[in-house]
């Protein structure tokens, strides 16, 4: 029989961190996948030193996502941490005396069973930043509801003010709104005001990001409408949902669409000179007359190609824009020009010869820093484990024992 691998306390090199304003800020993230490892991916490219902490193998695991997504896991360091046994659990206390934040996304009491909660977080690091993103938060009667996008859009209303299909089913979205804006930005921002609030006071903060918020957050001017007039905003309400014939979206000849959002009356009035329909410029919000406004631009548009439409209208203040399809964008000249794309390649840490290339969506937010060349992406395998016991503290006797018992890799 061949011999049995012994663990190895060997520290490969870590990730780069990009520069930006979080550098120095540590954060642990409990997370594989949704709103927290959205939250987490903001937090790396804005500089923060991101530590992937999973599970060990034989260990149940959550949704394992490909290794394409979240951007790849660029800058990301990794360990796996079995938390229910008490040697995990002491080891994951070490690295939270180390760190700035702590994202998880277990559901309301899980971290309490685990003996992880925020009370013993902060005897440990009374400056930590425990960050829990649920869909509908820690208290409340969904608390314990399980929950993914979908129902996030439609317990707060996202949904039932958005367009119907035919036969009048709520659409589902071309994204995913909940996890990425009302999950995950929500979360990154919370992160960022307690550290600048932990700054003046030296205290973290327990932070309790509930998905739905978000949500709520997102719909206020349709809810705020209603709570102020008793209005009901729903489909065709409004000039955002539908209501007139200045947005919304028409069909190209060649079948492909245009969205058009003419809402001031000057660019509306371009609008209809340039289809042909300068008899309209003077009715965008006479109701009675929408029906034969549509059919017109229908018309009109059903004349040309969508790009031939982009070509006309786009630079005449008309605000037409192509209604792109995902694999559009990689070509997308506006993207392009912004670097929205940048080329990610994969590494051997063990040898650090470069594999595989492959492109992804880059750091595109504001603040955040722009790579000058390609991205090193290592293999999702690859282990920090030893390198952050380490710099916690643990000796390579200790760090080899944990690993050699599956506590830890």
């Amino acid at each position: 029989m061949p011999p049995t691998p012994v663990p190895t306390t060997s520290h490969p090199p870590a990730p780069p961190v990009p520069p930006g304003p979080l550098n120095g800020v540590t954060v642990l993230d409990l997370a594989a996948v949704g709103p927290a490892a959205r939250c987490t991916r903001l937090l790396a490219d804005y500089g923060a030193t991101v530590v992937k902490v999973g599970a060990p193998a034989g260990v149940a695991r959550g949704l394992v996502p490909p290794a394409h997504a979240y951007s790849g896991q660029r800058h990301l360091r990794r360990i796996n941490v079995d938390l229910k046994q008490p040697a995990g659990r002491q080891a994951f206390l070490a690295l939270v005396r180390g760190a700035d934040v702590v994202v998880e996304s277990f559901r309301p009491g899980v971290m309490a069973r685990l003996g992880l909660d925020y009370e013993l977080l902060a005897e440990v690091n009374p400056g930590i930043i425990l960050c829990s993103t649920t869909g509908f938060g820690q208290h409340g009667p969904r608390a314990g509801w399980a929950g993914h996008d979908l129902d996030y859009l439609a317990v707060a209303g996202y949904l039932a003010t958005s367009t119907p299909g035919a036969d009048g089913a709520p659409p589902l979205p071309g994204a995913t709104v909940a996890d990425a804006a009302a999950g995950g930005m929500h979360a990154a921002l919370a992160v960022a005001t307690a550290l600048i609030g932990r700054a003046s006071t030296g205290r973290g903060a327990h932070l309790d990001v509930a998905i739905a918020d978000g949500v709520l957050w997102l719909e206020s001017l349709a809810v705020d409408e209603h709570l102020a007039t008793g209005a009901h905003p729903g489909p065709g309400h409004d000039i955002l949902t539908g209501r007139y014939a200045c947005y919304g979206t028409y069909r190209a000849a060649d079948d492909r669409w245009l969205a058009v959002g003419a809402i001031e009356p000057a660019f509306f009035a371009n609008l209809c000179r340039l289809l042909g329909c300068p008899q309209w410029a003077e009715h965008q919000l006479d109701d009675d007359a929408q029906d034969a406004i549509r059919a017109d631009f229908a018309a009109a548009f059903a004349r040309r190609s969508r790009d031939e439409w982009v070509g006309l209208l786009s630079g005449e203040d008309t605000c037409v824009a192509p209604v792109q399809r995902v694999a559009e964008l990689a070509g997308d000249e506006q993207f392009a020009a912004r670097g929205a794309f940048v080329e990610a390649t994969t590494v051997d840490d063990g040898t650090g010869r470069r594999g595989p290339s492959f492109r992804q969506v880059g750091p595109v937010l504001a603040g955040m820093h722009r790579p000058d060349g390609p991205v090193a992406v290592r293999d999702a395998a690859v282990s920090d484990a030893a390198a952050l016991l380490s710099a916690a503290g643990y000796d390579d006797g200790r760090i080899g024992a944990l690993l050699e018992e599956g506590v830890v890799s």
